[in-house]
């Protein structure tokens, strides 16, 4: 008896004495990983390494694939400046690229891409009131949602009174929001009649993320905004993919818009009949 509690005794200092280490060799371990040097050149590495060097940002990381949680893991974990977050951020950038480069990241998807906006939709609802002009977007959305999803579109974000969403072919964004218009004809709220506008365009955005940017994106944007009620534009790129079966176009004289590029071609596209 006398001998075990001999025994324990003896180990207390000795695990004591091993806690104490490890703290010391941890403490040493942080002040190596947060030497301002070491932390610098790993970024530097990072700016000179293929791939997004803005990954494991809210931005890079919406998607919640697995790489996306690692990503905002290494980036939430400390607030301190780290070196071996930079070094686990810098494998993840290379990661990504190389699997862009396989087909299987962003930057390689072929898509339509669609805006939509509800036209006077402001100016409503500073009259209407933030309640009404709420269930207003609801019932809007419940209009424009549907056509897009039977369409097979998806809906990338939500704009307040707008809609992204990408689409496998242009076409099919086109017959969704002359779908969603119909619809909207029932819909009627304190004298607003809700019609959307819209804009197509056909490219390549670079994905971030749950999100797509880039200058394909810039010109569906413009394209919204340059049109009226119950209107679509569509690009040159989008209308050679549509082509004539089922649809009448309209060729814009005149359009200007900032951000798109000045040789852009834009028609107003309807279903025939």
């Amino acid at each position: 008896m006398a001998e075990d509690e001999n025994a324990r005794g003896a180990q207390e200092p000795a695990e004591d004495e091993r806690e104490k280490r490890l703290e010391k060799v941890a403490r040493g371990a942080r002040r190596i990983d947060e030497t301002p040097v070491l932390v610098k050149a790993a970024q530097r590495v990072r700016e000179a390494l293929p791939g997004d060097r803005g990954v494991g940002d809210p931005l890079s990381t919406a998607a919640n694939r697995p790489a996306d949680v690692l990503a905002r893991y290494l980036s939430e974990v400390t607030e301190r400046p780290s070196t071996l977050r930079e070094v686990g951020l810098a494998a993840l950038q290379v990661y990504q690229s190389m699997s862009e480069a396989q087909g299987r990241g962003r930057g390689d998807e072929r898509c339509a891409i669609l805006f939509t906006d509800l036209v006077e939709f402001s100016a409503w609802a500073l009259e209407a009131g933030d309640e009404e002009a709420v269930q207003l977007l609801r019932d809007v959305a419940r209009c424009v949602e549907p056509p897009i999803d039977s369409n097979g579109g998806r809906v990338v974000k939500r704009l307040g009174d707008g809609h992204m969403a990408v689409f496998g072919d242009a076409a099919c964004a086109v017959r969704a929001v002359h779908e969603a218009n119909d619809r909207l004809t029932e819909l009627t709220v304190n004298g607003y009649e809700p019609q959307i506008r819209a804009g197509v365009h056909v490219g390549r955005p670079r994905k971030i993320g749950g999100d797509y940017l880039g200058v394909d994106v810039n010109i569906a944007a413009r394209l919204t905004d340059a049109a009226s009620g119950g209107q679509v534009f569509v690009s040159e790129a989008a209308r050679t993919e549509i082509g004539d079966d089922g649809f009448e176009f309209k060729k814009q004289r005149r359009f200007r818009a900032k951000g798109a590029p000045k040789d852009l071609e834009v028609y107003e596209v309807r279903p025939r009949g």
